[in-house]
């Protein structure tokens, strides 16, 4: 029996909306609104929950694909996206080096390209250029879009595996994961950089989205309330991760070293694997598909970014660095330019996405909620 399409899920669209306003702020440095973001008071932020979602949605498409044309229908359809996300992310490159060489030599930024990484360019241009091909030369503000490239290129082989053995499939997906936290397996960069999410660890969360994204269209259970006993713990986790970090943010350096320890980001350690699917678990849980608050404008603005995510995303990179040099450059007005830096941002990536709305001819989502495919 070939699996139904289904609807367009409307909490996906709002919260990767919200997600790429964090991601936003997040990269702007020595901004006071940092602390408003949930990334500030958990062990996760907004990267993990993206590549959960990618997998959750590259597996769901997939397995439509194969299901209705076969193996090789999937592998085009795969193929075709990343394709174009690989060469988004050379784009994203190219334009960030050329900001970056171009502020340096416009602005009083002498040593901008080596403070961003960028220096090893300029030094060995051609060995440089392999190393972006590769995606292991990572600048600043690069290293996110390799990790995904790197875990659909994984994506065919778990598919195929997971249709032949079930759940097992995610076992050596584990054990890779494992082997990084254990013996310290990674991927290393080039030219100075280091490879900014090791893609030996990340794959696992990936991975594990593509199996809940088959099980989900397969028709298996979604998380629900009446698992009392994984819900208890997943807010447990969440709590606790809340806790850690509001005693952290008393500043109390011994503490903030532990909780650094506890929640590494490059090799997904972890407390920060838990506490990314304890936040899963519970909005899939407790968020409900429709709700009144769905239809405010302020969730209609998040969900108008969530339904283009990665052009949002990438000129979010650019309005970052400008903000984040902003502030560099002008401390003394920090108080003025900061809420005018982060407002003005966000409303540039909402009018962004809403421009990208009318140019793909996207109508309002309808009060019920509107159907289109996965992914």
């Amino acid at each position: 029996m070939i699996p139904v399409r289904p609807p367009r899920d409307r909490r996906l669209d709002i919260l990767r909306g919200w997600m790429q306003v964090s991601i936003f702020v997040s990269h702007v440095a020595g901004t006071g609104f940092a602390w408003l973001i949930h990334a500030a008071w958990g062990l996760s932020d907004s990267s993990e929950q993206f590549v959960f979602l990618s997998g959750f949605g590259l597996g769901s498409v997939f397995t439509l694909k194969e299901a209705r044309d076969g193996f090789a229908a999937g592998l085009r359809d795969l193929s075709r996206r990343l394709r174009r996300l690989y060469l988004v992310h050379l784009l994203v490159v190219a334009l960030l080096g050329a900001m970056i060489f171009s502020a340096q030599a416009v602005l009083s930024l002498p040593e901008e390209a080596l403070r961003s990484g960028w220096a090893w360019l300029a030094e060995a241009p051609l060995a440089a250029t392999t190393g972006i091909l590769l995606m292991l030369y990572q600048p600043a503000f690069t290293g996110i879009l390799p990790v995904f490239v790197w875990c659909m290129l994984a994506l065919p082989l778990f598919m195929a595996a997971t249709a032949r053995w079930g759940a097992c499939a995610l076992l050596p997906p584990a054990l890779l994961w494992a082997g990084v936290q254990v013996f310290g397996w990674e991927v290393r960069g080039l030219g100075g950089t280091e490879v900014e999410f090791n893609p030996l660890a990340w794959q696992l969360l990936f991975l594990l989205g593509a199996w809940c994204g088959r099980r989900a269209l397969l028709g298996g259970a979604a998380p629900a309330r009446t698992h009392s006993h994984v819900t208890a713990l997943a807010l447990v986790v969440v709590l606790a991760a809340a806790g850690m970090r509001a005693v952290g943010h008393l500043g109390l350096d011994s503490w903030q070293f532990a909780t650094a320890l506890l929640d590494g980001k490059e090799h997904l350690a972890l407390p920060r694997l838990l506490h990314a699917l304890a936040l899963a678990w519970l909005v899939a849980a407790f968020v409900p598909r429709q709700a009144r608050w769905m239809e405010s404008p302020a969730a209609e603005a998040l969900a108008t970014v969530g339904r283009h995510s990665l052009g949002v995303f990438c000129l979010g990179l650019f309005l970052s660095w400008l903000a984040s040099t902003a502030l560099r450059l002008h401390p003394g007005a920090h108080a003025t330019l900061d809420p005018l830096l982060i407002l003005g941002g966000t409303a540039i990536l909402l009018g962004f996405a809403r421009i990208a709305d009318g140019r793909a001819g996207l109508p309002a989502l309808p009060r019920s909620g509107a159907r289109m495919h996965a992914g």
